[in-house]
This record gives structure tokens, sequence and C-alpha cells, in this order.
């Protein structure tokens, strides 16, 4: 599961809305209780990796973020908030949605298995145990998502038990940084639409939707210190080791890379290169693993004629 997880935390800003799309009136109520309120945490300084792009009349801002942090990480500040603040404009992988009931609205045709089959009828004895002891682990009905995709409960389990270690979706950068672009006035638009992002996982194979489940199962334990490492790179501006962390993942799950990462790297390239072409300052956040390592849109970018300048703190 870490190999999944590892391109999931850093490339897709779907992933914290999973533990909020449930069905409505569902016995899966328990899926979208807050979690506990934390003691305020220590605040510790973090310098996330920042890059710009330039010509005679534009300049494009390339922030990584991390789409679900803990309380308490000083990241929004320096060289972060002085390009923000720069900016007029700014773009996210997604607009974030305000309302959860369309979130669940979007997601819930896409994520119900409409072949008839179960998440049981996909699993064997063993893997269906585990399965389910792992939805009663984190305070679900182990059969809620029977009628469901195999990728709807592989998404879910690998951010409720986030919550439960304090992570906190709503501290998620995009999160936070469409809080600060609303307040400022700061129009906001996406380089995917939601419907988007939700095809991506809906439209892979059945088969490597249930493996993506079955690894999730079954390194449920390690969903957190896998994070925890992720965000320590993160906040210290080391893209060259968070691809290092990512590098297994790559290899070992080529298609999931090609799909999630380079694939989208390729097109977001265009998208910056087109905007190049109109006057303006413009703040772009995507998920750090997109701005890490072969393949990264700096890469893409290069190949179209432009050059991403890492910005010293």
């Amino acid at each position: 599961m870490k190999k999944w997880f590892k391109i999931l935390a850093t490339s897709c800003a779907v992933i914290p809305f999973a533990q909020c799309a449930v069905l409505p009136g569902s016995n899966v109520a328990s899926a979208t209780e807050p979690a506990p309120v934390a003691a305020a945490a220590a605040t510790t300084d973090a310098d996330p990796a920042l890059w710009v792009v330039k010509d005679d009349d534009t300049t494009i801002y390339l922030f990584g973020t991390v789409h679900v942090l803990k309380p308490g990480l000083s990241w929004f500040d320096e060289a972060v908030k002085t390009a923000f603040d720069k900016s007029d404009e700014m773009m996210l992988e997604i607009v974030m949605p305000e309302d959860q009931a369309a979130v669940a609205k979007t997601m819930m045709p896409l994520a119900m298995d409409t072949t008839g089959k179960t998440i049981p009828s996909r699993l064997t004895p063993e893997q269906l145990e585990a399965y389910q002891a792992a939805m009663v682990s984190v305070g679900l009905p182990a059969n809620a998502f029977d009628s469901f995709e195999p990728w709807f409960p592989a998404m879910t389990l690998s951010v409720l038990p986030l919550t439960k270690l304090g992570y906190d979706p709503e501290q998620g950068a995009e999160k936070l940084l469409t809080k600060f672009a609303k307040a400022g006035g700061k129009p906001v638009a996406g380089l995917e639409t939601l419907e988007e992002q939700l095809g991506f996982f809906d439209q892979l194979p059945h088969t490597q939707q249930v493996a993506f489940l079955n690894s999730v199962v079954k390194d449920l334990d390690k969903l957190g210190p896998t994070l925890d490492k992720m965000v320590g790179l993160w906040a210290k501006g080391d893209p060259d080791g968070l691809a290092v962390v990512m590098n297994d993942s790559l290899a070992a799950t080529p298609e999931l890379a090609a799909k999630l990462l380079y694939e989208r790297n390729e097109r977001w390239a265009d998208q910056i290169k087109t905007r190049m072409d109109k006057p303006g300052t413009v703040f772009i956040a995507v998920g750090a693993g997109h701005l890490a390592g072969e393949k990264s849109v700096q890469d893409y970018l290069k190949d179209r004629g432009l050059t991403a300048t890492r910005i010293d703190y």
C-alpha cells in the first residue's frame, strides 16, 4: 500500500474528500464525524520548495503541496507568502469544493459499481476477512461499501486512519490557500475538474483497483509513518529526497505513475506554456509529487522552452 500511498498523498487533491463522500442518510455517517479537537500544536517552521517561471510580462510561481497536514506547520510565510501576495490569481489542481454534499453527489455515481459485482465477490476469503477488519477498525460497518467499486473503499481507508493520527484535511495546503485567496479576493481556477480527478481512479482496471484495496488493507498501520516521512521532506524543501522516497512506488506501479503523475504533468506544462502568453502573475499550487523527480512539471516545461528556477529562502 505504501507504494500507492506515496503517489496519492502528493498527487491528487481529491484525496482528502474521501472521508466526506458517503451516501447521505446511509449507515456510514461515522465517516463524516469530525476528528477530535487536538490541543494547540506548537508551531514548527516549514520551508517547502517554490519555483518561478518568468518572461517579460508574465510570472508563474510553482508551489508543491501536501493535501493533508497536521496543525502547527508554519509554511505560509516568507517566500511562499510573498509569491502568493504578489500574484493576481491562483490555480490549483481542482477548485476545492466547499459543499461536501456536492462532492458526494459527484463522487457517488462514479464510485458505485454498476456491473452488479460486489466487493466480497472480488476478494478471496482471506482478503475479505482482512478488508472487513480494516473497515471496522476505522469505525465503519464491515459491509458499508460492498456495492462500490474497489477504488472507493481503498481511497477512504487511505484517509480515515490519518485523522486519528492528527492529520486534518482542513489543514491541507490547498484548503488553506483557497481560504487565503478568498479572503484576499484572489480568483481561483483549476487545472482539472473534480470529475476528472475522480475519473483517474474510476478508469483504473478492476484488477488494479483490487490490488490498490488489498495493499491499503495490508499496510494500514504504516500510513502514518509513511506520510510523516514525506511531510518532513516537504517541509524541508527537499524535492530530491521526496523523489527518492517515491522512486520505488513509481517503478512498482508504472501504469499508476503514468496516469496520476506523468500524463498530468505534461498536460499542465501545456497549460502553463499557454498561460505565459497572457500578462500577469499566477500562483500555481499542485501536489509536491508533481514537482519532484524525473518527468516533473519542470521537466516538461523545459521541453517547451521554459525554465523553472528554484527560489531561495
